[in-house]
């Protein structure tokens, strides 16, 4: 995940190309219309095989998912700390997507979360017991099994 001040239609043609390594793109990619989405852009996605999904003009909610993974961020991290480096952001954000995907749970997938661990230790083998792990310098933390 990248960071910058002002992005421009080749640095988020780079962030795409970035975040689709070795052919491991989606299958669509919903966007504004915003001019940071330009030509380059569009050829990357293309040549990634990735559908161009374009939110409509004045409809701040046609982006609903988009829009509520932000705020998370926000509410959940950003607003709970005093960034002043944009490397220290991009670490940040870093830990919070990874948090977000392997641990915190999401409502609209049933209280699951998107990346399950391969091999959890049943509540018996863990003899009933629960640890707390602390996720990004405790902002936020993991309940997991005891192993």
């Amino acid at each position: 995940m990248g960071v910058t001040r002002s992005p421009t239609d080749a640095w988020v043609a780079q962030q795409l190309r970035e975040a689709t390594p070795y052919g491991q793109a989606p299958k669509y990619l919903i966007r504004d219309n915003d001019s940071k989405f330009g030509p380059s852009f569009a050829r990357v996605a293309r040549t990634s095989g990735i559908k161009i999904l374009k939110t409509p003009y004045h409809a701040p909610r046609a982006n609903a998912i988009c829009e509520r993974f932000l705020r998370s961020v926000r509410q959940e991290c950003l607003d709970q700390l005093l960034i002043v480096q944009e490397k220290q952001l991009q670490r940040v954000l870093n830990g919070y997507v990874a948090y977000f995907n392997r641990a915190r749970p999401h409502q609209g997938i049933a209280q699951q979360i998107p990346e399950q661990p391969s091999s959890v230790p049943t509540a018996q083998a863990a003899g009933n017991q629960v640890i707390a792990l602390p996720v990004m310098g405790g902002l936020h933390y993991d309940s997991q099994w005891a192993a």
